[in-house]
């Protein structure tokens, strides 16, 4: 009859300690029901904690360097073209990456960013005429020159990344995928060409029938 009163008392003790507290909420640490070394649990397990020391590594850090060379998963990035903005020579690459699709989806994907992160200071027709020019923010370069129409598309991704040399503009790397850069960089060509179109550009003859050309 013993044994029946202390297994009884065993399974009570276990069935509360187990389902007995299921969502209250305790103010305190838990209550050790069982002996640790019976029963180890993983709150007593050692561990390392962010920034702490270790007597395992000869520079006392927990926290390891990465690998030489890592790359983290999905973020390989051999396209010089895509992602720095130059060719197989190392200079400035010309036109838009071959993995690119530039149509009229892509135009508008840049407009959209052009109008959200440039319009401010070099103005929606990109001709530096921006809101921020009121304040005081200076001659800001518009986009219609032939400076800029002869620049390499590679290297106005690259102003875009790390910004202009004179810092008055800052990197835009942290708010614009590389894909979206270069829709940017579509949607600027788009403009500088609208600034210099002319009638005989109009090749479709619908086209030239809704304008009224000949």
């Amino acid at each position: 009859m013993r044994t029946v009163y202390l297994i009884t008392a065993f399974v009570v003790v276990l069935v509360v300690s187990v389902l007995g507290f299921r969502g209250r909420t305790f103010t305190t640490p838990p209550m050790d029901v069982f002996p640790e070394w019976a029963f180890p649990g993983m709150k007593h397990q050692p561990k390392y904690r962010p920034q702490g020391q270790s007597a395992f590594f000869a520079d006392g850090r927990a926290d390891r360097p990465l690998p030489a060379n890592v790359v983290p998963r999905g973020e390989l990035r051999e396209d010089d073209h895509l992602y720095r903005g130059k060719d197989a020579t190392g200079a400035w690459a010309r036109g838009f990456p071959a993995g690119l699709t530039v149509d009229m989806k892509f135009i508008r994907h840049g407009q959209e960013l052009f109008t959200i992160y440039c319009s401010p200071c070099h103005s929606l027709v990109a001709d530096g005429n921006g809101v921020t020019k009121r304040y005081g923010m200076g001659a800001t370069p518009g986009f219609h020159d032939d400076r800029f129409r002869k620049m390499a598309e590679g290297e106005i991704f690259n102003t875009i990344t790390i910004g202009s040399p004179n810092k008055n503009m800052l990197p835009y790397a942290d708010k614009l995928a590389p894909e979206e850069r270069w829709a940017v960089i579509a949607y600027v060509r788009a403009l500088q060409r609208a600034q210099q179109g002319a009638a005989a550009d109009v090749v479709d003859p619908q086209a030239k029938q809704l304008l009224g050309l000949k």
